[in-house]
């Protein structure tokens, strides 16, 4: 689900080389210059949203979690669920926080991140990962006013996630 565009078109992008060398626009705040590509899977799932009270004391969708499946090829190589946690079906696991944002392409889709890596199990395919991207997403943004607290909705997405390691 990569988008090829031209060279000439990224003056103010990162541009983000892929195992089969399709080039991908990523917004500066999200890139992360000085890194290398390990893996891009593509995930299927949804977000889970629970309806809460504010500060204000109005009823809103609050992000609750990610279920979604890993996939490359068309083929299960993990999951992502809570954490946010990404595992490899080889038992090695990483789980990230958020530093950087732009918005999805639409407003029902959810936004693009970056997320450095705070912790991580195992020694297979995400064991040198210091940085995942999350990118080319599509739906997973609550929408409409929930009306009772405690209720869920769970919003179908799609997105890629990039796992990046230090150096070339």
């Amino acid at each position: 689900m990569m988008r090829n565009i031209g060279l000439l078109a990224l003056p103010a992008a990162a541009v983000v080389l892929y195992g089969n060398a399709a080039l991908a626009q990523v917004p500066p705040a999200i890139a992360a210059p000085g890194e290398t590509s390990v893996a891009t899977y593509h995930a299927e799932g949804a977000q889970i949203y629970e309806c809460k009270a504010g500060s204000d004391g109005r009823l809103s969708w609050a992000f609750r979690e990610p279920i979604a499946t890993l996939l490359l090829d068309n083929k299960t190589v993990g999951r992502h669920y809570a954490g946010p946690t990404w595992e490899s079906v080889d038992g090695s696991a990483v789980v990230g926080k958020a530093v950087g944002s732009a918005p999805g392409r639409t407003e029902n889709d959810i936004p693009w991140l970056k997320l450095d890596v705070v912790s991580r199990r195992g020694s297979g395919a995400l064991a040198d990962v210091v940085t995942v991207q999350r990118i080319n997403t599509q739906g997973g943004a609550a929408q409409g006013a929930c009306d009772r607290s405690g209720a869920f909705r769970s919003v179908p997405y799609s997105a890629d996630y990039v796992f990046l390691r230090k150096g070339g």
